[in-house]
């Protein structure tokens, strides 16, 4: 086998350089470091281009009997390409004080990852109705979203209540001894290009 050392491969004319022959295979070895300073392209389907994430490790509460935003559960993400599809995924811990309580994945002031249309039964992208007041549950979900955009674009989660005080990462007793947990919500997207 032959071997050839350079420093620096540089195309003879044009700016284009060509590594063998369709079907040939380039084989890295174990240990070898790729270093990209430019823009890889042509690299097929599945790349992980961006990575983005929002952790609320406050507390919240919120009685509000129509969607609103939980704040700091939003990540604004500005898509690569319009064929890029957008990977989100998200933990919310919570208290629900009765049937009602519900939360949505939303992309800008539209919910996505929500139930059919049904009455008026609430479309949510999961329940939060919690039987005790001592009790703090974590929900998790993910959703693969086509935004078809180069423009920024905003993904939250949502929540709602029938009326009474719900509650982000505490129980409703939230008392001040080891016998009661506090929690952290998350939400990450993730540009997966084309």
């Amino acid at each position: 086998m032959s071997e050839i050392k350079v420093n620096k491969v540089s195309p003879a004319t044009g700016t284009a350089i060509t590594l063998g022959d369709s079907g040939d295979t380039f084989t890295v070895p174990s240990g070898a470091t790729i270093v990209n300073s430019g823009t890889a392209t042509g690299f097929g389907g599945g790349k992980v281009l961006q990575c983005l994430s929002a952790t609320k490790t406050d507390t919240a509460t919120s009685s509000s009997t129509s969607f609103v935003d939980i704040s700091g559960l939003s990540v604004a993400i500005t898509p690569a390409a319009t064929s890029s599809k957008i990977l989100i995924l998200w933990h919310i811990s919570s208290h629900g004080n009765n049937a009602g309580s519900a939360m949505r994945l939303a992309r800008g002031s539209t919910g996505i990852c929500v139930a059919d249309a049904a009455g008026s039964r609430i479309q949510a992208s999961v329940a939060t109705f919690e039987t005790s007041g001592d009790t703090v549950n974590t929900r998790g979900g993910n959703f693969l979203d086509s935004p078809s955009t180069t423009s920024a674009t905003t993904y939250k989660m949502q929540w709602r209540s029938n009326g009474n005080t719900d509650k982000l990462n505490s129980s409703d007793n939230d008392s001040d001894t080891a016998d009661y947990v506090r929690a952290t919500s998350t939400i990450t997207v993730i540009e997966i290009g084309a």
